[in-house]
């Protein structure tokens, strides 16, 4: 059991039949009355975002939600399958519970699948990926002094903006969470 005063960024918990994960909170204590805690929740299976005020003595069942890694493998029209490196199973996993950020993830790539009570809901690809360049316009002499930025097209079919001094072919470091050009590889 974790109680609203106990409440930290990352913790998840069970309310009204569905999982919950704080993603930010504040403990308030008004000059006048009873202190709260305001808090902004993410229903971890559908994604949605609420704000919700506790009392600090409010009591909820701790959930644990499952993260193992797992190898991605291949697609196959809507589903995409992973394998887990222990038993060298096959999960297939639906494209509906793929996060936007997934357009970074190439085969053979370690990513992160969280489940809850047995049911996969998401997939964290890593934080940071290198990939190559596979279409843009080219640089010309003189762009490296400005920070302008370009389209580019990487290997996965994601499209995300570079500086102009970066050509095809190149290799590059991506941030998934942000989906920002990082630095060359």
């Amino acid at each position: 059991m974790v109680t609203a005063g106990d409440f930290r960024n990352g913790v998840t918990f069970e309310m009204d039949g569905a999982v919950w994960q704080i993603i930010e909170f504040q403990h308030v204590k008004p000059g006048k009355g009873a202190a709260f805690v305001r808090t902004k929740l993410r229903n971890v299976i559908q994604g949605s975002v609420v704000e919700k005020t506790f009392s600090p003595t409010d009591k909820f069942p701790t959930a644990f939600v499952e993260r193992k890694e797992m190898e991605y493998s291949y697609n196959d029209g809507d589903l995409y399958y992973f394998m887990d490196p222990d038993s060298y199973e096959l999960i297939p996993i639906s494209k509906d519970e793929l996060d936007d950020n997934f357009k970074f993830v190439k085969e053979q790539m370690v990513c992160r699948v969280l489940s809850y009570k047995g049911k996969v809901f998401g997939v964290e690809p890593p934080n940071f990926v290198t990939l190559q360049v596979t279409k843009t316009d080219p640089g010309f002499k003189g762009d490296t002094a400005t920070n302008t930025l370009k389209p580019a097209t990487l290997e996965t079919g994601a499209e995300i903006k570079v500086p102009l001094f970066i050509d095809e072919g190149e290799m590059i470091q991506v941030d998934t969470r942000t989906g920002e050009y990082m630095s060359r590889a």
